[in-house]
């Protein structure tokens, strides 16, 4: 084959290198959709035998539960909060033992959290809220401090304190997250079940 000046003839075996990679890619893309779609990879944790296990369980009993709540884009929070209130019920915990503490938005939450979980007095803490991204930087400096607050929080304290915080691009992704409620119930409770084991078996052994 004759070429122009400048060009170079190209070589068979690299196009159909080049046409193998992509063809690997799309193999690889097409095994993942889980993966893509889900956003974690599915399995549950397995534990090998021999080791001792101390795991929590996500159950209520006479436990006291704060809830601290955004009440920024409240039509979603409200939801998150009825999700989660559902959730406590199936769990066994009591109404009486509930309190809900409302703040202004998710930038107030952590402090919520922390002025909660400081008293003393509830055994875990739910955040609920939502922050949905718009034009400018805002979503990204509230979303960031509301998560790395909150974690804050449960590190000063040791209370845990579970993140329900709705962090979307849209009302619609607020609406399928709904049970993020629910779930950050099952999440705080089973923390705190699994601290009072530690402790129970950490004055035990002191004995």
């Amino acid at each position: 084959m004759s070429t122009w000046p400048g060009e170079t003839e190209e070589d068979p075996d690299v196009e159909e290198d080049e046409e193998r990679e992509a063809e690997d890619a799309s193999e690889a893309e097409e095994s993942l959709p889980q993966l893509r779609t889900a956003g974690h990879a599915p399995g549950d944790l397995e534990i090998p035998d021999g080791v001792a296990v101390l795991e929590g369980s996500p159950s209520g009993g006479r436990r006291g539960v704060a809830i601290v709540a955004s009440r920024f884009n409240g039509d979603v929070t409200n939801r998150l909060l009825e999700s989660a209130l559902g959730e406590l019920d199936r769990a066994g915990v009591a109404r009486g033992s509930i309190t809900v503490m409302p703040v202004p938005g998710a930038f107030e939450l952590p402090l919520g959290a922390m002025a909660l979980a400081k008293t003393r007095r509830f055994s875990c803490i739910v955040a609920l809220g939502c922050v949905i991204r718009g034009e400018t930087a805002h979503f990204d400096y509230v979303a960031g401090e509301a998560a790395s607050g909150l974690q804050l929080a449960a590190l000063e304290t040791g209370v845990p304190v579970a993140f329900g915080v709705l962090t979307v691009d849209n009302l619609e992704q607020a609406g399928a997250r709904i049970d993020k409620g629910a779930e950050a119930v099952r999440t705080a409770l089973e923390m705190a079940d699994v601290f009072a084991q530690l402790r129970a078996s950490a004055q035990q052994a002191a004995r």
